[in-house]
């Protein structure tokens, strides 16, 4: 009898996977034979969570992902690094200090902290750093500051931009690069009406804006374009007339923006600086040696959210700059090399290790923003399934934003392509494990995959 219900069970079990194939099938086919996917690529993958194969559409394939690369490298992180992980701003100086004046220069310096100053993070936001900065340098004794202040950038190499990123993305704020020092997530807002400048966010230092946008339409259709160390700003496309919008893009320079700032907050405050702000890096580009920063004097030790906390949000609002800064660490951290190449490489290595074919993931860089990332969606899953079996499990799947079908998943959005992958337990308990993405479809493509996606309901 046992034997009998035993067999009955599987059976059913067998039952359902083939309806729930069929059904996916179906779903499947009714997109791709639909007159916007005519020359549409899908790549599509199932699994229960332990890994068994409940439907695939070219499985192997490898496609553009967009932003479902981050499932990648935010597991690498947090199993490399640690959730408990933490950047370090620190400041310190040279010199001697003698009746409050210090007879030499004021240093900060950075290991590349993406959350220097931003405003997502409660106890660190722009006004905590200055009020501890302030704080220690009034508590060592510090009044008058003869020498300069330094801004120590050299942590990372000088590349920002991950090779292959668009250049009509990297002015915008998804494409702010990654410095050895970063601040407001080199990010900044200008409220602009119709083609008129209002307002910034903050003062930039030392941008010229050329102005080609045009009042038109009922959204924005702007572009942004900065370059790296550079001091001229583009805006072009249009804006609705009548009307206040915000704009973002990236910032040029962060450590010198973060410079810049701190000159004023020692003003403010009474302490008396005459000298000029520099950065690392811009003695380079003047053929200076860089400053070395003083490793003793140090009056300032600034830690960052842990890191459990920074892949939420690079995780649940897509923060690109956040998946480049950790590229780079993982590069400086387990190869000794902080260019992205190095870091990418090591991404690679990482899951190669873990069992993927290092066929189906060819990584250009750790946001997903370049369109040379060609990755497959049985890849994506194994991740996932990976992922899930980890102690950190519960911190990476809290990141995954809630879509619009209702389903927990990163999504994948650019210029022809649409991504999705996640994690959904259906109404009778079923675990599913899932990845789908489609390049060259005509339309957003997102209303259409989560109708497929809707099946595993």
């Amino acid at each position: 009898m046992k034997k009998t219900i035993s067999v009955l069970i599987f059976s059913t079990q067998i039952i359902f996977a083939q309806n729930i194939s069929q059904k996916l099938e179906d779903a499947t086919k009714n997109l791709m034979n639909s007159s916007k996917a005519i020359s549409s690529n899908l790549s599509f993958y199932v699994a229960d969570e332990s890994g068994n194969l409940i439907y695939e559409f070219q499985g192997n394939k490898g496609l553009s992902t967009a932003s479902t690369q981050k499932i990648f490298t935010a597991a690498a992180a947090l199993e490399t690094l640690g959730k408990n992980y933490t950047y370090k701003t620190t400041s310190s100086y040279s010199g001697t200090i003698s009746n409050g004046n210090l007879n030499g220069n004021l240093f900060i310096t950075s290991n590349g902290d993406p959350t220097l100053g931003s405003w997502r993070y409660e106890g660190y936001k722009p006004e905590n750093f200055k009020q501890k900065l302030l704080e220690a340098i009034k508590k060592s004794g510090i009044t008058k500051i003869s020498g300069e202040l330094i801004i120590d950038d050299t942590y990372f190499d000088h590349q920002t931009i991950p090779g292959g990123w668009p250049f009509d993305d990297f002015g915008n704020y998804y494409g702010a690069g990654v410095w050895g020092v970063n601040w407001r997530e080199n990010q900044f807002d200008i409220n602009i009406n119709g083609t008129d400048f209002k307002s910034f966010s903050y003062p930039l230092v030392g941008i010229k804006w050329l102005n080609d946008l045009k009042a038109a339409g009922s959204s924005d259709q702007s572009l942004i374009f900065t370059s790296p160390y550079s001091d001229i700003a583009l805006i072009n496309g249009s804006l609705p007339a009548g009307k206040v919008t915000t704009v973002s893009g990236s910032v040029p320079n962060p450590p010198l923006q973060l410079g810049v700032e701190v000159e004023k907050w020692l003003k403010d405050s009474g302490i008396d600086f005459s000298g000029k702000v520099m950065t690392n890096s811009k003695l380079e580009i003047d053929g200076k040696k860089p400053l070395e920063y003083p490793k003793s004097n140090i009056i300032l030790t600034y830690e960052s959210p842990t890191l459990d906390k920074i892949v939420y949000w690079f995780l649940r609002k897509s923060v690109n700059m956040y998946g480049e800064n950790l590229v780079k660490t993982l590069g400086k951290e387990k190869k000794g090399n902080a260019g992205f190449k190095s870091g990418v490489a090591y991404l690679k290595e990482f899951w190669k290790s873990k069992g993927i074919n290092p066929n189906m993931i060819n990584f250009a860089d750790g946001s997903g923003l370049s369109p040379q990332n060609y990755v497959s969606a049985k890849a994506e899953v194994q991740a996932l399934i990976y992922a899930k079996k980890q102690a950190w499990f519960e911190t990476y799947y809290d990141g995954f934003p809630t879509q619009d079908n209702g389903m927990k998943m990163k999504s994948g959005t650019m210029r022809d392509t649409k991504s999705y992958a996640g994690y959904h337990t259906s109404k009778d308990g079923k675990k599913y494990v899932y990845a789908i993405i489609i390049n060259n479809y005509e339309g957003s493509g997102s209303t259409e995959l989560q109708k497929i996606l809707n099946v595993l309901k």
